[in-house]
């Protein structure tokens, strides 16, 4: 068996190969160890559920579709990545996110159902785990038995978009399918680039060297001229957006963590002491500041500093012996790359209560209002997070008395509390620590297994038990593997994994204040709830499922684990891809939901 250390120099070997540099891949992967089987049946009756959702108080609606029967605005024609009937988009207000919506219409020869279907997707994925293939759709398969089903992609999922008009959201559209295909296409043919990654997903190194101040060709090895004006904008533009655009995403101890982190590394140039003194003069001001969180009537103040920071600098330049000629460059490489983790930080600054007060609601107002279900309701069924979002919400709205608009819900491979179990999602606790998540603002999982996976697929075989995490062996067809790795997958917030780390943590997952803790009001739920296990999933075992079904009122409960002890296995993506899911899963799913599918 592979150490730990091997492991991660496998993985670090993969994505030097393909000129993807992680610093840390343990923050991704921890080995897949091997456990026995287990089959396990609770005497509960049979019923399962997963994923997430939720439903805040108010939102503004507005969408356009490739067959919108409203008088809103449609797109013209899907992109290929979709393979839906057709392609709607949702806006959720308060955000320029609009939010993609895959729809398979119902079949005429299927007994007719009273509610919509949702399904909702896991953390950094998106729809095409649902629809992996013709003969092998998990959507197709729920249309085919006549509900109306919907997939949504959360805000940076799949083909949701950032657009404020109809063509700049059709023209996006397509071009993300574009990259997706290309990726897999490159991929597969063993040619893989940072080029060829997706626009909108950022590459995982922040080790730029790219200066602010342009040296002159002529004078080739011997330092430019200090563009102070240029450094002061730059860096009091970060010292702004650390006390202003960022006051939302960060607490007071994490500004000052971020603060620290950039006037440290800039201490790290000089070794004066009497520059370190004025360096910690500066530094106490600009943190004095910072706490103050005011806004834009302090930018005077901060250019002053910054000033007096370059000042200190150019000093430096001039006392330190022998001269560090590179200085100037050394400092605009720290700048350059501070911005870069600031920039990513803004753009993906979204948490799992966005998803939940947000972008789930707006969803389910939406299909309500195409598919005008008798009593209101949506049947819902979510994987992995998207089971975990559908406890969460109904926990949010047995705790105020709110109609979860849930008629009953299927939570696949879900738990709202991890601490029982020795699930793979630990390797996500490092990123507890704000200092570790702010060094990595986010984890492009898509580009890191898409790098890995030539190595996991092919000889050497040397990350062979990056599979394990997502299909028992042979339980998925290989090229539906290939495409459920290279097109499935996305980037992830820090800020979403740092809330999702807290379901390992005694009290389970809980909001972004850390005062409501979803499990505590899971009782006072009234929705039916199937939740189904696999009987070899790494990343939520068994147990950890079990342990959430607990806290559900018995009479609402089934719990049902997949999997014999002489096989087939079921890991975490199985249960909606394997090969064995449409004779085992998928009937159960069927006759629970059909059960709960009344007006």
């Amino acid at each position: 068996m592979a150490t730990t250390s091997t492991i991660q120099s496998d993985i670090r070997s993969a994505l030097h190969a393909t000129n993807i540099v992680i610093s840390n891949p343990s923050l991704i992967f921890s080995r897949a160890t091997s456990s026995s089987a287990r089959w396990s049946f609770s005497p509960r009756p049979l019923i399962s559920s997963h994923y997430r959702i939720s439903t805040p108080e108010s939102f503004r609606v507005r969408a356009f579709s490739t067959e919108s029967t409203e008088p809103v605005v449609k797109v013209p024609d899907k992109p290929p990545i979709c393979t839906a009937d057709e392609l709607h988009y949702v806006s959720v207000s308060n955000s320029d996110w609009r939010l993609a919506l895959w729809r398979y219409h119902p079949s005429p020869q299927a007994p007719p159902r009273n509610h919509p279907l949702l399904l909702l997707s896991g953390v950094g994925t998106n729809a095409v785990g649902y629809d992996l293939s013709p003969g092998s759709s998990f959507a197709r398969y729920m249309s085919g038995q006549g509900f109306e089903t919907w997939i949504l992609e959360v805000r940076g999922a799949g083909l949701s978009i950032q657009g404020s008009n109809p063509k700049d959201v059709h023209q996006s559209a397509h071009e993300v399918s574009e990259e997706m295909e290309a990726v897999a296409k490159s991929v597969t043919n063993g040619t893989l680039s940072v080029d060829q990654q997706p626009s909108n997903v950022p590459s995982p190194s922040l080790d730029s060297r790219v200066s602010f101040v342009e040296e002159d060709s002529h004078l080739a090895g011997i330092v430019s001229v200090w563009d102070e004006s240029k450094l002061v904008t730059k860096l009091t533009e970060i010292f702004m957006r650390l006390s202003e655009r960022l006051s939302g995403f960060l607490s007071e101890s994490e500004l000052k963590i971020m603060f620290a982190e950039l006037v440290d590394q800039i201490s790290k140039l000089l070794v004066d002491s009497q520059l370190s003194e004025r360096m910690n003069e500066i530094r106490g001001k600009l943190l004095s500041l910072l706490e103050a969180r005011q806004n834009s009537a302090i930018a005077g103040q901060f250019r002053d500093l910054s000033q007096g920071l370059v000042n200190v600098i150019e000093e430096g330049q001039k006392s330190v012996s022998p001269q560090l000629f590179d200085l100037q460059e050394r400092l605009s490489s720290i700048i350059e790359d501070f911005q870069k983790q600031l920039d990513l930080i803004v753009k993906y600054d979204w948490d799992f209560d966005n998803y939940l007060e947000e972008d789930i609601p707006a969803a389910m107002e939406y299909i309500r209002a195409q598919t005008k279900p008798k009593d209101g309701k949506l049947l819902a069924i979510g994987h992995s997070m998207g089971g975990i979002l559908l406890y969460a919400m109904l926990s949010r709205c047995g705790w105020d008395g709110r109609d979860s608009g849930f008629a009953a819900i299927v939570t696949l491979a879900s738990s709202l509390d991890y601490t029982p179990s020795n699930s793979r999602l630990k390797l996500l606790l490092p990123l507890a620590d704000p200092a570790q998540a702010l060094n990595v603002p986010v984890v492009p999982l898509g580009a890191m297994l898409s790098a890995a996976y030539p190595l996991s697929t092919r000889p050497p075989y040397v990350l062979s038990w990056l599979n394990d995490l997502i299909s028992a062996q042979d339980m998925m067809h290989p090229e539906l593997l290939e495409k459920l790795v290279l097109n499935n997958f996305c980037t992830i917030p820090a800020k979403l994994l740092l809330q999702l780390t807290t379901a390992f943590q005694k009290s389970g997952l809980c909001d972004r204040s850390g005062k409501f803790f979803y499990k505590d009001h899971l009782h006072k739920s009234n929705v039916p709830v199937l939740a189904i296990a696999g009987d070899q999933d790494l990343i939520c075992p068994p147990e950890a499922v079990e342990e959430t079904v607990r806290l559900i009122p018995e009479h609402l409960a089934s719990y049902k684990v997949f999997g014999e002890p002489g096989g087939p296995h079921y890991a975490h993506y199985d249960l909606v891809g394997g090969r064995k899911a449409v004779e085992q899963v998928y009937p159960c799913i069927i006759e629970f939901l059909s059960r709960c599918d009344l007006t």
